[in-house]
């Protein structure tokens, strides 16, 4: 065997890594957000934490004991202006500011947004705070999550859900299903918005639909937390 010349390219500067911790059991939020960022430059690094394959509150708390293990997977060669915890239900069982504290134990980040966080933001961006809730989860896992929103000046005192714990039949729920449930819980006049909840849930290509129909902004977990990572990973 020959050892063999190489060189090193430089980083770009201008391309700052963004983190990524991915339940174990979502199969849907890597593929959706390989579309909301398809002309990134950044990189956006990906790891993953244990969960329950029903979700609930016991499953959702027990991440947090997990969550410095799943960031210091993250490679470590540069610093990240921002990581992504994708889970919204378990972020507001956990806390968003707790789930920031667990991750910058073992990873060099700026900032930590989840999707609670990154609603919020962008609720605030448009200037709309009176939401429909669809969800997929079961009622242990709403409530908490609409008092969180509220915490956070969104109401959502219109709301829906599937009623369905296990994971693997969230991001089996068709398109045409969450396009219909939404478009029902949109229409209420008192709502200015409608949120779509769930890491899980495939939304990127039901929210256009709704939104068109309803002439209102529809969010997603999925959506928001992209367009508050790409707003932070900027700033």
């Amino acid at each position: 065997m020959s050892y063999l010349p190489y060189t090193l390219d430089k980083d770009d500067p201008d391309a700052t890594p963004m983190g990524l911790i991915v339940l174990q059991t979502d199969e849907t939020i890597e593929p959706e957000f390989n579309a909301y960022f398809a002309d990134r430059r950044a990189p956006i690094y990906v790891s993953r934490i244990p969960s329950g394959a029903e979700v609930t509150k016991d499953t959702l708390t027990e991440m947090e004991k997990a969550l410095p293990a799943a960031a210091d997977l993250l490679p470590k060669i540069r610093p990240y202006n921002v990581v992504g915890y994708g889970c919204t239900s378990a972020s507001s069982v956990i806390g968003s500011d707790q789930i920031e504290r667990m991750v910058r134990k073992t990873c060099n980040t700026a900032v930590v947004t989840n999707p609670l966080r990154a609603a919020s933001a962008c609720a605030n961006h448009l200037g709309v705070s009176k939401f429909a809730l669809l969800s997929p989860y079961i009622e242990e896992v709403n409530e908490p999550l609409r008092r969180a929103f509220a915490e956070n000046g969104v109401s959502m005192d219109v709301f829906g859900s599937f009623g369905e714990a296990e994971e693997s039949k969230v991001v089996r729920i068709s398109q045409r299903s969450v396009v219909d449930a939404a478009l029902s819980l949109g229409a209420d006049p008192s709502v200015e918005a409608v949120f779509i909840s769930c890491t899980n849930l495939r939304t990127f290509d039901a929210i256009p639909e709704i939104a068109s129909r309803l002439r209102k902004p529809v969010l997603s977990s999925n959506q928001s937390l992209a367009w508050h990572m790409r707003k932070l990973n900027s700033a």
